[in-house]
């Protein structure tokens, strides 16, 4: 019986580090979910665009989109960082909705992600965001104090690392998660997590840092990043600062802007 009870733990035991080792090697399938093809772009949906090849400090060639506001001389530039899935494509709605406030938008794929070369990585995403404020500043000529960034998800620990290194106008957050290792901690709880991850996306580490008026928006019926993420980064950033309490769930936030976000996002400007 003890002979049996010992094998039992054993195994148990070569399982947990199995999954352990499997999780550690593999982290980068739970955190990227890139598409390559781009199936639809902002012409599809009635907007001028400019297809752009931007090269990122490494090389790297990334696939990016100019969408001009209608008076395009006069507007506030916005650079949007998506999602961890799908590319440049799956956000036509939400570059309607942003179109619909009067700004140019610049939105990149990721390396790795649509028509971008490379893979991601975390380095290289902030790497991404370096590129896209490169070419806004250095090639469009555009003030940093006229640029806002704004991200989502994933996208939001990219903008906020962003922020943190520039001088924008402002920074977005929309259904940000606090870090990485906090996310993974949720999917995997049985696990040594913070030991395990490789990546950080240290987003609520960065808040205290940000010179710059922050957005924050979360949902409480947000069933991937749970609201509680969002109040704790909203609790960290410095003033000037806003919280928009969204009311629809994770996914939903890429097919538009919800009123009171729309209002929000119209006022941000004036902070």
């Amino acid at each position: 019986m003890r002979k049996m009870l010992f094998s039992a733990l054993k195994i148990g035991a070569l399982a947990y580090v199995g999954l352990c080792l499997l999780v550690f090697v593999r982290q980068g399938a739970y955190v990227y979910y890139p598409s390559k093809l781009v199936e639809a772009t902002p012409e599809a949906i009635g907007l001028r665009f400019e297809e752009l090849t931007l090269v990122a400090r490494d090389g790297v060639t990334l696939s990016a989109w100019w969408v001009p506001a209608a008076a395009e001389t006069q507007a506030r530039a916005l650079i949007y960082f998506h999602g961890n899935a799908g590319n440049n494509g799956d956000r036509l709605d939400a570059l309607r909705a942003l179109h619909d406030l009067n700004v140019n938008v610049l939105i990149v794929d990721y390396r790795g992600y649509g028509r971008s070369a490379g893979r991601p990585t975390e380095q290289g995403t902030y790497l991404d965001a370096l590129a896209a404020w490169d070419y806004l500043t250095r090639e469009r000529g555009v003030a940093p104090n006229r640029i806002f960034i704004l991200g989502r998800s994933l996208g939001g620990a990219v903008a906020a690392w962003l922020a943190a290194q520039t001088q924008p106008a402002g920074a977005i957050l929309e259904s940000t998660f606090t870090s990485a290792p906090a996310m993974a901690g949720r999917m995997f709880p049985f696990l040594p997590i913070r030991l395990l991850c490789r990546f950080r996306y240290d987003t609520l580490s960065l808040l205290p840092r940000l010179a710059c008026p922050v957005l924050i928006a979360h949902s409480p019926r947000d069933e991937i990043i749970p609201y509680q993420h969002g109040r704790e980064l909203f609790a960290a950033a410095r003033e000037p600062k806003t919280f928009v309490e969204l009311t629809l769930d994770h996914n939903a936030g890429e097919l538009g802007l919800e009123p009171q976000y729309r209002a929000a996002l119209t006022e941000f400007p004036n902070r």
